[in-house]
């Protein structure tokens, strides 16, 4: 465990948190936990998810003006639903990613788990993608996702980022409820 880790749990924790509470402050933090990850998967070999962490950027970036779109005249985000079609369509691709990614980093790279680190981070663009997109599905595609990388942090010894990644499936169940409890009309408040 590295003060770099600490630091990164602790703000990763707080992006979390407020994208779960529809914060639009959330996507600034998210930027600055995405450069102290990258940084720390540099650090461990984990070269999948440290490029992830430069794509969340930009995904981040997407998002974050996705959603200042997304209000509708009474300053409430309007959650989209997701389509079996566009869902399966993003389901793919995040499949083929993940097997362009796995053969890249397994032939090319000294990555400590190649095939594991790229499905799971192929998998977390998809699920980035759906957040910016304000799909409610994304907090499930997390639940999933996050609950594999607790397996693979406690196996690259980076206990902290596990915990943290145990924490945030509490806090993706907590996001997937919240915006599901929302009016029938799939309208979700905004806080600053």
């Amino acid at each position: 465990m590295s003060m770099l880790e600490i630091i990164a749990v602790v703000t990763s924790f707080m992006a979390i948190w407020l994208t779960a509470r529809r914060a639009m402050l959330c996507w600034p933090v998210n930027l600055v936990a995405c450069a102290l990850y990258f940084k720390l998967f540099l650090d461990v070999r984990l070269y999948a998810d440290m490029v992830l962490q430069a794509l969340f950027g930009a995904g981040l970036v997407y998002g974050w003006i996705m959603w200042a779109r997304g209000k509708a005249a009474t300053g409430t985000i309007v959650v989209e639903p997701l389509a079996v079609r566009p869902a399966a369509a993003a389901l793919a691709a995040g499949a083929a990613g993940a097997v362009a990614i796995g053969w890249f980093t397994s032939h090319y790279t000294d990555a400590a788990l190649p095939w594991v680190d790229a499905a799971l981070s192929s998998f977390s663009l998809v699920a980035q993608f759906w957040a910016a997109r304000r799909h409610a599905a994304n907090w499930l595609a997390w639940i999933a996702l996050d609950s594999l990388y607790v397996g693979m942090f406690v196996f690259k010894g980076l206990w902290l980022t596990a915990g943290l990644y145990a924490a945030m499936i509490a806090l993706a169940v907590l996001g997937y409820r919240q915006w599901r409890r929302g009016d029938q009309a799939a309208r979700v408040t905004v806080t600053i």
